[in-house]
């Protein structure tokens, strides 16, 4: 997509933003998924990518659902999935190095390899110092809150085959690091079987990157919003940082990486800088920054969940902007959009309201003095925060969604100051073009 093209179709969604505040100010429409019906929109010489991409997924979708069965044939009773452990947090990357040639170290990497879907990614949310996988046993954690609000998930039809491969919640990049420091601290001892899953699950990133640069949440594409371009929760920054850290090897991590496939993790890394300026919402001539996820055809945000519509995303946009001004070659495009983008949020800081509990209910309040934040969503056309809840409403103001939701998401938060504080520094040293 050219920049012409994608300033266009930006121009054209901020047409259906709502700008009259009311207590609910519209209904958001959730992202169906990379369709061949949206495909066949596209010219063809644009399309046959775009074509290879969907049947490449779709093929490996299969294989992942024919191994299962595979290994599942004849067995009376399959083994149970692990329970959710809501975030994981059994793959520190921070330990001294001398601990990943631990016994324990050992046992996460050998239980890691053992979870690994026959298409190289792996689940989210999962306790790998528990015992390895069984044979019929599913890859990934079945979430409980994806049975009980299935209409929150990317495809309300597939809960019973969810996130099997996922770069959502740090997942297979945390994967990946925690083998090679594994396989460091091993040094002469026998590594293959982490060695050769840390380069299929770098294959995996590789298939699962789509044809505009960087990658959507869930692959094989499961439908709904995780077919997008999606920058939640450091999804895009965490893969690019990766395959930044491989086609280097400044770590000497990964020195054992064939150099072909070093070569594509940069060719990777070259799409996915592209994309993200490509990407970034065009206001008025100006760029301001970007949405949680895009349409990876046209580039414009999509909504997610039910409560998450198409807006511009603060919390999102200042990691991505972190990453951008750790880039030791920054574009001048870049340094332009990093510009842009910090004064986008310098404008958007909301000063003088705090959270307070009132009758037992968490709401906003006026608070002088109170620090600095940013709400997590705006709309483009007015600059002002909206809010989604579950049932799909829009709405101006926090305190007029569900209790539910109000309390059960970051709604506002001081996460983009770490952006600003960043920029100090690196403007100095990088002047405005």
């Amino acid at each position: 997509m050219n920049r012409q093209t994608s300033v266009l179709a930006a121009a054209a969604w901020l047409c259906v933003c709502v700008a009259a505040p009311a207590a609910v100010i519209g209904k958001m429409e959730r992202y169906s998924g990379l369709k061949p019906a949206a495909l066949a929109l596209l010219p063809e010489e644009q399309r046959l990518p775009w074509q290879a991409y969907l049947t490449l997924s779709a093929a490996a979708h299969k294989r992942d659902v024919d191994a299962l069965e595979t290994e599942r044939r004849g067995l009376k009773e399959f083994p149970p999935p692990e329970n959710d452990s809501s975030h994981d947090h059994s793959m520190p990357l921070n330990r001294p190095p001398g601990w990943y040639g631990s016994d324990e170290a050992r046992h996460i990497a050998d239980v890691i390899v053992s979870y690994q879907t026959p298409a190289g990614g792996w689940g989210k949310n999962q306790d790998f110092t528990k015992a390895p996988r069984q044979k019929g046993q599913m890859w990934v954690v079945f979430e409980q809150t994806a049975r009980s609000q299935p209409q929150d998930y990317p495809n309300p039809a597939a809960v019973h085959w969810h996130y099997v491969g996922t770069i959502d919640n740090d997942a297979t990049t945390t994967q990946m690091r925690f083998l090679a420091k594994v396989i460091a601290a091993a040094g002469s001892a026998e590594t293959g079987s982490w060695r050769a899953s840390l380069l299929k699950g770098l294959d995996y990133l590789l298939a699962a990157e789509l044809p505009c640069g960087g990658w959507p949440q869930i692959w094989p594409l499961e439908g709904g919003y995780a077919d997008a371009l999606t920058f939640n929760d450091n999804a895009f920054t965490n893969t690019v940082s990766l395959l930044i850290e491989v086609a280097t090897d400044t770590s000497g991590l990964y020195g054992f990486v064939p150099a072909k496939t070093k070569a594509d993790a940069a060719a990777a890394v070259k799409r996915a800088r592209a994309v993200a300026l490509a990407s970034q919402v065009m206001v008025e001539g100006k760029r301001t920054v970007w949405g949680q996820q895009h349409d990876p055809l046209t580039l414009k945000p999509v909504a997610a969940r039910n409560f998450e519509p198409a807006m511009l995303s603060a919390t999102e946009s200042a990691d991505l902007l972190v990453f951008l001004m750790s880039l030791p070659d920054p574009s001048k495009e870049e340094i332009t959009a990093i510009h842009d983008g910090i004064a986008w949020l310098k404008a958007a800081a909301i000063s003088g309201v705090a959270w307070e509990t009132r009758d037992g209910s968490r709401v906003l309040v006026k608070k002088p003095g109170a620090a600095t934040m940013w709400a997590r969503l705006y709309d483009p056309a007015t600059m002002k925060p909206v809010f989604g809840d579950r049932d799909k409403t829009i709405h101006d103001e926090v305190n007029e969604i569900s209790t539910e939701r109000r309390e059960g998401y970051s709604w506002y938060n001081t996460g983009p100051a770490k952006a600003l504080k960043r920029y100090d520094a690196w403007a100095k040293e990088h002047p405005a073009p």
